[in-house]
């Protein structure tokens, strides 16, 4: 497997953390995920792995990454509006550029627009580029 199944997985729970309310001790089983527990690859546990620390460290510092998104929103757009999709993707890769400075920004943002074009709304990954940009550059400086 890979790291980007890795942030797949990881924006699927938190996207069922925030529309499933299941809890961090839930998630992070990855029950859900709906493989088998025994008999996993070394590739496999490291994406299962490189998933669970994205998603701990996401909702770990949930508070903290929601201020900067809604730092980066427009006037126009009220947080409680955002696509819970877009705000799974959002959420994750803004920890990532936040809290996991090994991975080059690049990485971080074109994962998050590959994963919102394959599961968010028509157009959502240009939103979820163009914000993402806007952190990182914040973030740089």
């Amino acid at each position: 497997m890979s790291r980007r199944k890795g942030r797949v997985i990881a924006f699927q729970a938190l996207y069922s953390y925030d529309v499933g309310g299941l809890g961090l001790d839930e998630l992070l089983k990855l029950e859900w995920v709906g493989r088998a527990t025994s008999g996993q690859s070394e590739a496999g546990t490291e994406t299962y792995d490189f998933a669970r620390i994205l998603i701990a460290g996401t909702l770990n510092h949930l508070s903290d990454i929601d201020v900067l998104i809604k730092r980066h929103l427009s006037a126009k757009w009220d947080f409680s509006r955002l696509n819970r999709v877009s705000l799974a993707i959002l959420r994750m890769s803004v920890f990532s550029l936040r809290y996991q400075p090994e991975t080059h920004p690049s990485i971080v943002i074109d994962e998050a627009v590959s994963i919102a074009k394959e599961y968010g709304a028509d157009e959502s990954f240009k939103f979820v580029n163009a914000l993402l940009d806007s952190i990182r550059k914040e973030l740089a400086t």
